[in-house]
């Protein structure tokens, strides 16, 4: 049965989404991409960081978790009269060595990208968030336990050993570490982490009978676990669920002209009317402006007026 488990996680490793696609690339419309900042009629590159996205997901899940992004890589390059590149990966630095050091454009999980454009230095700000099948934005973390555990609630969790996300995933990290502490459960300075959904959850399982424990998973994966195999329906029980906090977001790069950031802006919202589009990225709205003025991730002090001006133009 271990075995088994493991073979699936290897398999499913959508839950992960780090490294196993990095920069893979697709929908080439040109050549290689040029170096980073570079504006005007030149090669556009588009980042796909979507846990949910086809190349970074497994097709356990019919009509689920395949994203189809090269065909928005196609939407874009007729909208903005230039190629369009796209490159796949669960991590931005991966996906950097596969472009030349090159991104004006990232679409990912909202704290990842935060996360790891704040690492690499580089400037962009959220203008869009992408609506899921069921019109929202965001996402939430999960507290899960065996079926047959004693605890009902999140304050019944106090001693248990508990398996968190990485502190990049917000929704699996400090979202539930407030809920926790909201309900009396002390958190360690340095809480036992797994990059994974399936990671954890396999974990979880794999624990001696008797031994007190609960994991942290995403909201979108757990539809997954079940489809992949990784746990079997009614292996897990949700006892506890954090504050919703944004999911997939449409970051632009800072380096690009104004106009240009206005320009792409309004080609994510007028996504909305494209039907075949909005099949292949599993959205029920499309893009909608993210509505914030905020720092841009990996920057400071800059605000991010893109979609709202182009959301006020357009109408």
């Amino acid at each position: 049965m271990l075995t088994r488990r493991l073979l699936l996680v290897l398999v499913c490793c959508c839950l992960g989404g780090i490294g196993f696609h990095a920069g893979m690339p697709a929908q080439e419309v040109a050549a290689k991409a040029g170096p980073a900042g570079v504006d005007g009629d030149d090669e556009f590159v588009l980042v796909v960081m979507d846990p949910l996205a086809a190349p970074l997901a497994c097709d356990c899940v019919k009509g689920y978790a395949q994203r189809k992004y090269e065909v928005l890589g196609t939407f874009l390059s007729t909208k903005l009269g230039r190629p369009v590149k796209v490159y796949w990966a669960g991590a931005l630095k991966s996906a950097l060595k596969e472009s030349g050091g090159r991104a004006d454009l990232i679409i990912g999980k909202y704290s990842v990208v935060r996360h790891d454009t704040a690492a690499e230095a580089r400037n962009f700000a959220p203008i869009a968030s992408l609506t899921g099948r069921d019109g929202s934005t965001t996402q939430s973390g999960l507290i899960v336990v065996r079926a047959k555990d004693r605890a009902k609630k999140v304050a019944d969790l106090a001693g248990y050993r508990i398996f968190f996300g990485t502190p990049d995933a917000e929704e699996k990290s400090a979202a539930v570490i407030s809920l926790l502490r909201k309900s009396g459960i002390e958190v360690a300075a340095e809480p036992e982490t797994c990059e994974a959904c399936s990671t954890a959850a396999t974990n979880l399982m794999e624990l001696e009978e008797g031994e007190d424990g609960a994991a942290v998973i995403s909201s979108y994966a757990r539809p997954l676990l079940e489809g992949c195999g990784t746990i079997q329906k009614g292996d897990l029980r949700v006892i506890g669920e954090s504050e919703p906090v944004p999911f997939v977001t449409a970051f632009i790069s800072l380096e690009l002209s104004e106009d240009t950031r206005q320009q792409v802006a309004q080609a994510l919202l007028a996504l909305a009317t494209e039907k075949e589009l909005l099949d292949a990225l599993e959205t029920r709205n499309g893009f909608v402006p993210t509505g914030s003025q905020e720092t841009p991730a990996g920057g400071a002090g800059t605000e991010a007026p893109a979609a709202a001006a182009a959301a006020k133009k357009k109408n």
